[in-house]
């Protein structure tokens, strides 16, 4: 099942134990705005070539629409539908007053040069600045885009509308951009893990942890753009995707005492039941590239992490990593998404039949675009936060959504997936019919 599938199934699922009305409900699932434009730009060498960008304005009844934008070979409209979508509910769970939206080019960042990047991403704004806004949709880097990426939209929006910092997140410090807003979809993992075991009465230092990562993160993704076009093209390949938010959420759980005995990467995967030491893992990954020939651990098959033995799984990667064929090996008790959509339906019906209690997406891996919140704030005062106040703000709002899905597990009798689609929906859904959606 792919992604939009799935995420409509969940919203139908939220929406008939909510008892939403046809129309209503109809009108929630269908995208405010589609948006696809052709982007063509000269290459380095003077010939043309054309990319197909896409935004997807999913809902903007809580506010402006807020979602990143990627750059992928394989991006198109369902996978930006559904991410739009996702967006939607997931920033009703977390409570920050915004609206859900995603978009991407259609584009392999490996295959072009900075220079190319930045033409392409100034012809894609010119196209969608109209669309685009401070109150209206703000963008946000994604997989292949970075802090540079939303600096060239920032400049080449406000040549329309003059200085708008606020329009992107995600953006370099210098720019305007948020203090703890790199780590802060890992740091909102931890936290929201935190709150679980709370619940539960555990700790995380008395846990072991499996990590499943896209690319541990071994450059700083706002230093990419600075390096010479040399290193510049040996890295852009190995920094695609959030491979931040495993290498976060391995390195604060390694903080706070919790014991990661395997970590998987692009590169490979190894294994330490004693509990490995993140902070020299990362060092080898920057010294090396790979997690192979690491001394602190052993190698192991990639395949094998997701089923490897440990309290806690956290898939940081791809999607649907975890399906009806391994689904029934799980071995963890709680899995974490960090990722979006790692679990298909099929497999979310073994686990939950094994009793494997899932953290879902919508809410595990929402720490990103809550700070993001915070910039847009931070911007639109013009009045910069220290990153403690972040941090705590982050722990504040993220405790407080897994209090609120806890009340709707219990007022619905239902698991914590859909204890937090039935609070974002319901949210969604109440300030659709506060406005008068069908006048």
């Amino acid at each position: 099942m792919n992604a939009l599938a799935a995420t409509n199934r969940n919203f139908r699922n939220a929406a008939r134990i909510l008892g939403l009305d046809s129309k209503l409900l109809n009108s929630l699932l269908i995208p405010f705005r589609e948006i696809k434009v052709e982007c063509t730009i000269p290459k380095d060498d003077g010939s043309l070539v054309s990319y197909i960008g896409f935004r997807v304005q999913h809902d903007n009844a809580r506010g402006p629409m807020k979602g990143g934008i990627r750059y992928h070979p394989e991006v198109d409209l369902d996978e930006v539908n559904a991410l739009a979508q996702l967006m939607t509910w997931k920033t009703a769970v977390v409570d920050i007053p915004y609206g859900g939206a995603k978009g991407g080019i259609g584009c392999d960042p490996k295959d072009l040069s900075k220079s190319e990047l930045e033409r392409l991403t100034r012809v894609f704004t010119q196209k969608i600045h109209d669309l685009i806004g401070i109150h209206a949709d703000v963008p946000a880097p994604d997989m292949g885009t970075n802090a540079q990426t939303m600096a060239w939209i920032l400049d080449e929006y406000s040549k329309f509308h003059g200085h708008s910092p606020a329009v992107v997140t995600g953006k370099p410090l210098d720019l305007g951009g948020s203090l703890g807003r790199e780590a802060a979809t890992g740091r909102g993992v931890v936290f929201a893990t935190e709150a679980l075991l709370a619940e539960l009465g555990k700790n995380v230092k008395d846990l072991t942890f499996a990590i499943q990562v896209n690319a541990l993160k071994s450059l700083i993704q706002e230093e990419l753009y600075t390096l010479p076009e040399r290193l510049f093209h040996l890295y852009a390949g190995f920094l695609q995707g959030f491979g931040n938010v495993g290498s976060w959420a391995a390195r604060l759980i390694h903080e706070r005492g919790g014991k990661v005995i395997a970590v998987s990467d692009i590169s490979g995967a190894v294994r330490n039941l004693d509990g490995i030491d993140i902070l020299e893992l990362l060092q080898h990954k920057e010294s090396t590239g790979s997690l192979q020939k690491f001394a602190g651990a052993e190698s192991m098959d990639p395949s094998e992490l997701l089923v490897h033995e440990c309290d806690v799984l956290i898939p940081c990667a791809l999607g649907g990593v975890l399906n009806r064929d391994n689904a029934a090996d799980v071995k963890a008790k709680f899995i974490v998404e960090a990722a979006n959509h790692p679990t298909d339906p099929e497999a979310d019906e073994i686990l939950s039949k094994k009793g494997v209690i899932i953290l879902p997406d919508i809410y595990a891996n929402a720490g990103g675009v809550t700070v993001s919140y915070f910039e847009w704030v931070q911007n639109i005062q013009g009045f910069m936060w220290d990153e403690d106040k972040v941090n705590n703000e982050l722990r504040r709002y993220m405790t407080r959504a897994f209090q609120s899905i806890k009340g709707m597990c219990q007022a619905h009798n239902c698991n914590l997936r859909m204890g937090a689609f039935t609070l974002g929906v319901d949210r969604v859904a109440r300030a659709t019919l506060l406005r008068g959606w069908e006048a």
